[in-house]
Order: structure tokens, then sequence, then C-alpha cells
């Protein structure tokens, strides 16, 4: 296909409907990109990315890769790492370079490869991908110490894999004459001095920049993007791939800074990322030739095996003694390390130079490291859900509610769901309403929902819905439009929401959604609490449906959510839904009248219950005298 508007098209809308797809029928992305590209180029041969880009095609792939990056070093906020501080640390610069000897070991002993390849391939399985990880850890939910571990080892670790490559190219090239030992050295130093220091200075100037109002918002996004491709290139020209060092650290670095704007930021490259990540993963997949894939032998089955099963495995084990992690959060961190995007691309930089440079297996390094990333993707994307469930390190085993503001409403909700087994939690920055909750046994968090504290101290990732039930319908607003593009813009609601005039109403782009319908007030909802209306939940069966049950409530009654035998939560103001059904418990908020009766019937089947308790008890001692 020589068109290029045509396949970059083909590319683009192929990526999104993977990753609609692996959303619909919940399945790791990767997994289906993977399939899109080896469908697009080996099997059917339709595009060949490498070959029709021409020269274009490595500055792009290296241009993707470092803007994929620095959106992944603005996810890095030092606050989440105080736990897992020392675990990153150790596994960054002691399992890092030790997986690189033993990766570059078992290449040459096992997979038959020459030291030269051998080395740079070691070097490019350090990394461990974010562009795997991250969609991984946010379908996983794991709990908040283990998806650290991964995410800052991912991100930090991708840079260094590529510059541990370099390295050894470029070594490579000092051997054989090419270079100079004392130019390599300089360029290294060069390259790390301008990658850190100018990464750095880079955060901290645009970070200026918009704390103090330097720039208009509209500009802000573009800047960013300008600024992550300048940078990458210039320290891309004093030594090769130490850009992607650069950018990494660029957004840890703005990640840290207090900008108001870095959410609205975030967003932006994280959409950016999921169209790089969906296209470039295609792209390089399809640049791979059914030649290099059938090169792969015996030997390359013994290399994977020793590096997915020993290698890996004993350089985490090795790193990790004594940092304060439990033997199944070290032997879950051990198995998963997907590798991703940065070594495909690197390896096809190289492999292509070495083998022009007289290395005869040089294009076989392209062959292993597709081999590694294929099978990591595989086993990793389909294992890392149920292993964490096997060793308890999910964030919850079931979608939870998050209600902020703590109120007799708020709190009488949660008791219910508590005993429903739904996983909530109340938040409140006021100390005398928490403390009523605290009370009543619900889990709390004391403090500003919107601040910093809470975003990296509330593990956002073990609830699937958010509620905003505070006395201010403007705050409800705010918070729901902050949560809305972490949480699902259809899984957030507030109270209120009705407003007395048009003047005084919230537009209905702002906000979450009702709750009520029609809505109701603070105030309302917690005199209907005092004049006795309580929560109750009721099962459906085949004997009784939604039908009798609408039937035997009075018209008042508040229906809020159902529960799907799954676990999944219903709320029945969303739009399109269909009724519940047999299996699913419907928890409502009813009238008095109706609590009082329900009331009643549990009393008396309490009492006909001890009646028939007693008749057996007396029956077993008669029978015993007899």
């Amino acid at each position: 296909m020589s068109d290029l508007a045509f396949q970059l098209a083909l590319i683009g809308l192929a990526g999104i409907a993977a990753q609609w797809v692996a959303w619909k029928v919940q399945l790791p992305a990767i997994v289906l990109l993977l399939a899109v590209g080896l469908l697009f180029g080996p099997l059917l041969n339709v595009m060949n990315p490498a070959v029709d880009f021409g020269e274009l095609y490595t500055p792009l792939v290296s241009t993707a890769v470092a803007i994929i990056l620095f959106e992944g070093g603005l996810t890095l906020n030092f606050r989440e790492i105080k736990e897992t501080s020392r675990a990153v640390r150790r596994i960054v610069f002691f399992s890092g370079p030790l997986v690189w000897m033993l990766t570059a070991l078992a290449a040459h002993y096992v997979g038959g490869l020459s030291w030269t390849t051998s080395m740079v391939l070691g070097a490019l399985l350090v990394v461990t991908g974010p562009t795997v990880i991250m969609p991984l850890l946010r379908n996983a939910k794991l709990k908040s110490r283990p998806a650290s571990i991964l995410r800052w080892e991912a991100i930090v670790n991708d840079p260094l894999g590529a510059l541990f490559a370099v390295i050894a190219f470029e070594g490579y090239l000092v051997l054989h004459g090419s270079h100079e030992a004392e130019g390599l050295a300089f360029s290294l130093v060069m390259a790390l001095l301008l990658a850190i220091g100018g990464g750095i200075a880079a955060g901290r100037a645009l970070g200026w920049l918009f704390a103090r109002g330097q720039s208009p918002e509209y500009l802000k996004a573009p800047i960013l993007f300008a600024a992550v491709v300048g940078m990458n290139a210039v320290t891309n020209l004093v030594l090769e791939e130490a850009g992607l060092l650069t950018v990494t650290v660029m957004g840890i670095t703005m990640a840290n800074a207090k900008i108001s704007s870095l959410g609205e930021l975030r967003r932006f490259k994280e959409t950016i990322t999921i169209l790089l990540v969906s296209g470039l993963f295609i792209a390089l997949t399809a640049s791979l030739r059914m030649e290099t894939l059938y090169s792969l032998s015996w030997q390359a089955l013994g290399f994977i095996f020793l590096v997915l099963f020993v290698i890996r495995p004993i350089a985490i084990g090795l790193s990790t003694i004594g940092v304060g992690l439990d033997w199944k959060e070290r032997l879950f961190v051990g198995w998963i390390a997907p590798r991703g995007i940065v070594a495909v691309a690197v390896a096809g930089l190289f492999g292509q130079t070495l083998t022009q440079m007289g290395v005869a297996d040089g294009q076989d390094m392209i062959a292993y490291t597709f081999a590694v990333v294929a099978v990591t993707i595989l086993l990793h994307g389909f294992t890392l859900g149920p292993l964490s469930k096997l060793l308890n390190l999910k964030a919850a085993v079931r979608p939870g509610i998050l209600l902020v503001g703590a109120s007799p409403f708020t709190i009488a909700f949660a008791k219910r769901l508590k005993t429903d087994e739904v996983p909530v939690l109340i938040a409140d920055d006021n100390w005398t309403h928490i403390s009523d909750a605290r009370y009543a046994e619900i889990e709390t968090w004391y403090g500003e929902i919107l601040s910093e504290a809470a975003h990296h101290n509330l593990n956002l990732a073990r609830f699937d819905h958010m509620i905003a039930a505070t006395d201010n319908d403007a705050y409800n607003a705010l918070i729901t439009t902050d949560f809305a593009p972490e949480i699902g813009r259809s899984d957030v609601f507030q109270i209120g929401r009705n407003g007395n005039s048009e003047r005084r109403s919230m537009n209905f782009t702002i906000g979450g959604l009702p709750l009520f319908q029609p809505g109701k007030t603070y105030n309302e909802l917690n005199e209907m609490i005092e004049k006795g209306w309580v929560f109750q939940s009721t099962r459906l069966t085949e004997e009784f449906d939604y039908a009798d049950f609408r039937d035997a409530r009075p018209p008042e009654t508040q229906m809020i959510l159902w529960i799907k035998p799954s676990g999944a939560i219903v709320f029945s103001t969303l739009e399109g839904i269909s009724d519940p059904v047999s299996g699913d418990r419907i928890i409502s908020f009813v009238p008095p009248r109706l609590a009082r009766e329900k009331e009643k019937i549990e009393k008396a089947s309490t009492e006909r219950e001890k009646r028939q308790e007693r008749a057996r008890q007396t029956i077993e001692i008669v029978t015993n005298k007899a």
C-alpha cells in the first residue's frame, strides 16, 4: 500500500477500534493491537510502514515514544512513592543492570547470538513497557503498593534501557575502531548532564511559565507538546535515544510542581498517548516480515523461558530483599514485566544498523525482541488479573461507591450498602460530620476530596461510582466535574440539581448526573431521614419480579440503584437502561409507613422462627426422655 494518507487513516481507525473492542470485552488492548499489526503486516502484507514511510519512519517513532514517556512521567508524583521508594530504587539501579547482564549471557549461551547482539538485546529487555503496563493497571485495579512499583519501574526503566542499548552499541563501535573511547565517554557524560539537568530545567521553566500566567490556557498544551519534541531532538543530537531520558525527567519534574492546570494538561496528553500507542504498536508490528519470524528457533524458546521464569524473578527477588514488601507482592512484581513499544522500536533501529555494519545476526535481535514482547504481552496480560486476585492484591473485588459529604442521609445509605457487601467510603473535611460516620462503623477519609493529598492517599481504583452529597450544590458540581474524567462521566452523581430558577440552575454539561429524579436537596433528604425514611434492599425473583416490586411500594418510594448478581451497580436515573430482572437486588429509599410495615413483617417472621425453634427443642427433649 503506497498511499500514506490512507495507510495512516487505516492504522488510526484500526487502533482505536481495537481499543474500544478491548474495553467492551475486557481484554488487554495490546493483545488486539498486536493481532491487528500481524494481520496488516506479515500475514496479509497490506502494509510495511518501515519501508513505506522511508526516512521518516525512525524519527516519527522516536518522537512518538518520547511523547508517550513524557506523559508517563507526568503521572509520577513523589508523594505516591513514599511507601515504595526503596523498592523502586533497588529495582531500577540494582535489578536493571543485573537483568542486562543475565539476559546478555542467556542470549549468547542459550539463544546462540553473538556477543555484540546479545549485549544490545540484554539492554533492550531491561524495559518493562509503560505502554503495556498502564492499560493493564487501569483494568486490574491493584492495591496501591504493587501498582505504584510496576508503574514507576516501567516509566523510569524505559529510557534507561534504551540508554543501556546505546552504550552497548557505542561500545561495539569503539572496540571495532569506529569511535574513540574518549569520544564515547564524553558523549555519554554530556548526554546524561543534558538529559537530567536539561529535563529538570525545562520542567521547572514550563512550571514557572504556566503558574505565573505567562501563557494563555489555549497555548499551554501546544507549548508543552513543542517542548517535549524539542528537548527529545536536542538530546538525541548528543547521544542517540538519550532524549527519552530527558523527556521522562521533564515529565516527573512537572508532575511534582504546583501547576494548577496540570490535570487538564495530563488529560490532553493521555488522549494523545492513547492514539500514539495504538498507532505505533500496529505500525511496528506490521513492519515485521515473515522471514524474520521464521528465523526463530528452539534456542529462542529457551531464551524466552530464561527471561520470563529465571532472570526476572531472580533480579526482583534479590533487589527487593528488606524493602518492606511481603512475599506475595515480590512474587507478583517478579512475574509481571511485559515489554512494549520502546523495546521493539529501538531493536528495529539497532538491528538494521548492526546488519548494515556486518554483524551477521543483527536482524535476529528484532525477531528475539518481538518474540519476548509478544509472549510477555499474552502471558502477563491474561494472568495479571487472575494472579492479583489469587494473591489478594486487588484493591477491591467488586465495584464500590465513594460518598462525598457525611450526613444522616449518606450515613444511612452507606450502612445499607455495607450490609449488602458493597465497598463504600465517606469523605468529608468536617471532623464533626465525619465522626458521626466513624461511630456508625463506616470507612471514612477525613480531608478535602479535591486536594493533592486525596489524589495520592485515597485509592480511587476501589470505586467505580461517586456521589457528591454535600450541602453546597456548586461544590457538588465541582467535585463531580473534576472526577468525571477519572471515574467516568456516567458514574458520577450528585444530589440537588433541580435549582429554583433558570438563573440559579447549573448547565447540564457541568456536574454529575442526578441521584434522584426529580432532584432532592441536602436539607430535604436529611429531613426525610428524620421523619423515618429508611433504605431497604429487595431481591427480585421469578415469583416476585420488578412489576410486583413497584405494585407493592407506594408511589413516593425512591429506587436509587440495583446490584446485579455479578456485583455490577446500575443507578436508576441513568438514561436508556433496562429494568432490573430476577436475581438483581434493589436498594430503595422508602417512606415511614412502608418501613413500619416491613419492620412488622420482619418482627412477625422472627417471632415465628423463635416459636418453631422452641417447638423443635421441646420435641427433642421429649424424644430424648422417651
